[in-house]
């Protein structure tokens, strides 16, 4: 655990004000997920994810989408060598640990299916050949959301519904501001973090955290919130078996980070709205009056939260 504080400060030293991301960021990782970040330019989404993959000793990738961006030049292609007259296979970006994916949603919609067997099943194929991916292996993909249609291309539902967390960074306050005003003065935070996670310390972290308990009263908490999820009148699809599956694993990962062995209502209910607000798709008449953040709030509010004592009863 002091090795997971030590790297959760030198982020938030990087991106001052930005606790709770940080936070996010290393329950993902910890519990197998991935990330997309929204925000509006210059609010640091790129220098976040560069810090993140720099306080693991893992290898980090960075891929600056665009149109023109092919899905070999992610995943890999396999090239004929006239040196030796031999086809030679070489592996895309998303061989690493940490990939970042910059302004994902400027991509083709063929380019971004190229990312969606990797970041569930850890692997890519080239031309019929299997090229794992070692856990642990993170996908932080950023994304401007008021960015102009023209040459956008908005991810599509499976896409979405392979990341764990969709999180709105937003602007710092002005008092944070001001510190990041102060601190760069002299000086980038960045340039000053070394690692302090090992690989192999984080797939322990991942093994460990399949073993906090989950109540049958927390179960059933989460459930709830699953179904009223697909039955309210404003859903049209609301959310699924993996989304359910990604919301436990990742309240797990909380739980974990927390010191606690058990999983607790508050873990669901503070991760609910990171979890379902980017895979529910409303109807067109609740699309027209309401946000999916309004919706996932109004669910939460509707479900009763079980009392703490009796959640945590092994």
């Amino acid at each position: 655990m002091e090795n997971i504080r030590l790297a959760k400060e030198a982020l938030n030293r990087v991106i001052y004000g930005k606790e709770d991301v940080v936070d996010l960021l290393f329950t993902a990782l910890f519990a197998g997920g991935h990330v997309l970040l929204e925000s509006v330019p210059g609010t640091g989404k790129t220098k976040l994810a560069k810090s993140f993959a720099k306080v693991m000793n893992g290898e980090f990738n960075r891929v600056q989408f665009t149109p023109d961006v092919l899905p070999s030049d992610v995943t890999g292609i396999r090239f004929f060598n006239p040196k030796t007259q031999e086809f030679e296979l070489r592996v895309g970006p998303v061989v690493s640990n940490v990939l970042l994916a910059d302004e994902i949603n400027r991509a083709t919609p063929k380019t971004q299916s190229s990312l969606l067997e990797v970041m569930e099943e850890y692997q890519s194929t080239i031309d019929g050949e299997t090229i794992k991916v070692e856990a642990p292996f993170v996908v932080i993909a950023t994304q401007n959301p008021v960015e102009s249609n023209y040459g956008t291309f908005p991810l599509p539902e499976a896409q979405l519904d392979r990341f764990l967390f969709r999180v709105d960074i937003g602007y710092p306050t002005k008092e944070e501001e001001k510190q990041i005003l102060t601190t760069y003065r002299t000086s980038d935070p960045y340039e000053e973090i070394t690692p302090v996670l090992s690989l192999e310390e984080i797939r322990l972290i991942q093994e460990d955290i399949k073993q906090i308990t989950i109540s049958d009263v927390v179960y059933d908490y989460l459930l709830d919130l699953v179904h009223a999820s697909r039955n309210h009148h404003e859903v049209e699809l609301g959310i699924s078996p993996r989304g359910m599956l990604a919301l436990m694993r990742a309240t797990q990962a909380r739980a974990y980070l927390r010191g606690r062995e058990y999983v607790t209502p508050d873990d669901i209910k503070t991760l609910t709205p990171y979890v379902f607000e980017h895979r529910l798709i409303l109807t067109m008449e609740g699309s027209i009056k309401k946000t999916s953040e309004q919706i996932v709030q109004e669910i939460l509010e509707a479900v009763p939260v079980p009392v703490e004592e009796g959640a945590v009863t092994q």
